[in-house]
């Protein structure tokens, strides 16, 4: 999305509202660039790959991802290519803590850009994987500096539990 409006709150609403990045005028072309090349990489990478499932297999207790038609807790979890790379990429380092900055870089390869992304990715995330999101149990907030995935040893009960194999 390209604006004007560069407050706080309107690139949250921009975000929220379904826009991938939020660019406020004035710009460079690099900073639209960038993201938009990042995001065809992605797409390259992930062409024909199914919405994902992301659950704790109840024989190992490792976290496992799969196809779109399996269920957490008898709810669809169809996560977006983006939600997917951030799940994934939180859940291969679990227990570390990431920046807003050093997720927007590593997980989308993004060298700058609005840190609002993450946030509303993160959100959107606890809303199809915690069982409460407002309390969220599996993607912890680390005070004000970022995000984790809970370790194993962290996860209590059956927060990851999930009954219905994929098909």
């Amino acid at each position: 999305m390209l604006s004007a409006r560069g407050e706080e709150e309107d690139r949250l609403v921009g975000l929220e509202t379904g826009a991938d990045d939020y660019v406020v005028k004035p710009f460079s072309p690099r900073e639209v660039v960038l993201p938009v090349e990042a995001l065809l990489r992605r797409t390259e990478r992930l062409a024909g790959m199914p919405l994902a499932q992301f659950h704790r297999d109840p024989g190992t207790g490792n976290h496992r991802f799969s196809g779109p038609r399996g269920s957490r807790s008898g709810r669809p979890l169809a996560l977006t290519m983006r939600e997917f790379d951030l799940l994934a990429f939180l859940a291969g380092h679990a227990g570390q803590t990431f920046s807003k900055e050093e997720l927007l870089r590593r997980v989308w390869g993004w060298e700058f850009g609005d840190t609002s992304t993450v946030t509303v990715h993160v959100r959107r995330v606890r809303e199809k994987l915690e069982r409460d999101p407002s309390d969220p149990t599996l993607v912890l907030t680390v005070g004000r500096f970022g995000y984790r995935m809970a370790r194993e040893d962290e996860i209590v009960g059956d927060d990851l539990t999930d009954s219905s194999e994929p098909s």
